[in-house]
């Protein structure tokens, strides 16, 4: 499917994608980064921070960066590796895909360059298929050793998603899993809460996480829910009050309606020897909430029925 590229001012490029029932999802070419997911109701899936600066050379605050080759500071690098600040290009040369009329994607591509050698001295591919259907978001990254020396990395994609109030949601798939806690110097503790909710900030990596995870929001009568395929980990991020008015463009309040929760390789780094390929898989949907006694039942969800 041939892709237009949007260019506006100093803005960065940007790639719509429209499915047939309305779904809508913009995409930057600086950092592969999805900045929007609209339903066929138009209704915003993604947060996005009022302060977002939507031009290079920073990654914008919301939507679904990708961290690459390091998240967050677990190495060397800059703060969730580089891939988040490079201008990717379309994929020429992308791997088939299976025919669909009900669905609409776009490939791009990030190649080491030599400037990425001096920090980081491997070379690599990575790509990213995005595809929108009905309810439906799916990234595919794929990271593709093509150097003559193996190399590791951890990977994230932070999925800001957009919620009613923070204070109000849930998150259920998580319960009794170990968990890295970055605000108690990556101490590790296991996971007490039959269902995890939020009174404070949150900063955690939990470990050997299910495949399928899911954010409960009531107000807004919807569960998001994240399967996930080659990503073991999951991070969960607020920075709520205090941290928040000290980042520069995230707005005073944004942390009541946003919520972070990330499909991760982490603790275990991927290796790759060289011409090797790893390949992972998010997909992203979202479920009406049915009422039962007036709760939801996140069983049924979790559980794969409707």
């Amino acid at each position: 499917m041939a892709n237009n590229i949007i260019k506006d001012g100093d803005r960065s490029p940007r790639i719509i994608l429209h499915e047939p029932t309305g779904s809508t999802v913009e995409v930057l070419l600086y950092g592969a980064q999805v900045i929007s997911w609209k339903n066929e109701r138009r209704e915003e899936l993604l947060f996005m921070s009022n302060k977002a600066v939507c031009k290079p050379p920073k990654p914008v605050r919301g939507g679904i960066p990708i961290c690459f080759p390091q998240f967050a500071n677990f190495g060397s690098l800059e703060q969730h590796g580089f891939a988040r600040n490079r201008l990717w290009s379309l994929d020429e040369d992308p791997s088939p895909l299976t025919p669909a009329n009900n669905q609409s994607t776009t490939d791009l591509l990030l190649k080491s360059t030599e400037d990425d050698l001096k920090t980081w001295p491997y070379r690599f591919e990575l790509r990213l298929r995005i595809v929108v259907s009905a309810a439906k978001l799916t990234l595919i990254p794929r990271v593709r050793n093509v150097d003559n020396k193996a190399f590791s990395f951890t990977l994230a994609l932070r999925n800001y998603f957009s919620v009613s109030d923070v204070s109000e949601v849930r998150v259920e798939g998580l319960e009794t899993l170990d968990y890295f806690d970055n605000l108690l110097k990556r101490e590790r503790y296991t996971e007490q809460a039959d269902a995890i909710t939020f009174d404070g900030e949150i900063d955690r990596v939990y470990l050997s996480t299910p495949t399928k995870i899911a954010i409960i929001d009531h107000e807004k009568k919807r569960t998001i829910v994240l399967r996930k395929e080659g990503m073991v980990d999951a991070v969960l991020w607020n920075p709520w009050d205090k941290k928040a008015k000290a980042i520069p463009d995230l707005g005073d309040e944004d942390y009541k309606t946003m919520l972070c929760l990330d499909a991760a390789a982490v603790e275990n780094p991927i290796n790759l020897k060289p011409f090797e390929e790893w390949k992972g898989r998010q997909e992203l949907s979202i479920v009406s909430s049915s009422y039962f006694s007036g709760q939801l039942d996140p069983q049924k969800v979790l559980n794969g029925l409707r």
